[in-house]
C-alpha cells in the first residue's frame, strides 16, 4: 500500500524546483538550467526520456525508476519553466480518468 505521504512528493518537488528559478546559477544546478533557457531544458527533457526508454529496453527495473525520477524531476523544471503547474496536468489527467485511450485522443483537436 503506497505511503499518503508518496502521493505527494512530486507537488514538494515542484515547490522546491520552483523556488529555485531566479536563484543563483552557482548554487543551484536547478537554477542553472532555469538561467540557459527553455531549450536547454527541453533538451534535458528529451535527453532524459531516451534515457528511461533505454532503461526499459535494455536495463534493471531499478535502472528504469531510476531513470523515470531523473526525467520527472527535469519535466518539472520544464513546468515552472513554462508556468505550467503539477494541477494542471493532475486536473487534465483527473478529466480523462475513465475514458478510453481512442476516444479521448479521437476528441482531441490539437493533435
Amino acid at each position: 500500500m503506497p505511503n499518503p505521504q508518496d502521493q505527494h512528493i512530486l507537488d514538494a518537488l515542484y515547490a522546491t524546483v520552483a523556488a529555485r528559478k531566479g536563484a543563483d546559477p552557482d548554487t543551484s544546478y536547478t537554477a542553472k538550467l532555469f538561467a540557459k533557457g527553455t531549450a536547454k531544458i527541453a533538451q534535458k527533457v528529451g535527453e532524459e526520456g531516451v534515457e528511461t526508454v533505454i532503461a526499459a529496453l535494455a536495463e534493471t527495473p531499478e535502472k528504469l525508476a531510476s531513470e523515470s525520477a531523473d526525467l520527472l524531476y527535469h519535466l518539472m523544471v520544464l513546468w515552472a519553466d513554462q508556468g505550467v503547474k503539477p494541477q494542471d496536468v493532475w486536473n487534465i489527467l483527473a478529466e480523462r480518468q475513465g475514458i478510453s485511450g481512442i476516444a479521448e485522443k479521437a476528441a482531441r483537436t490539437d493533435d
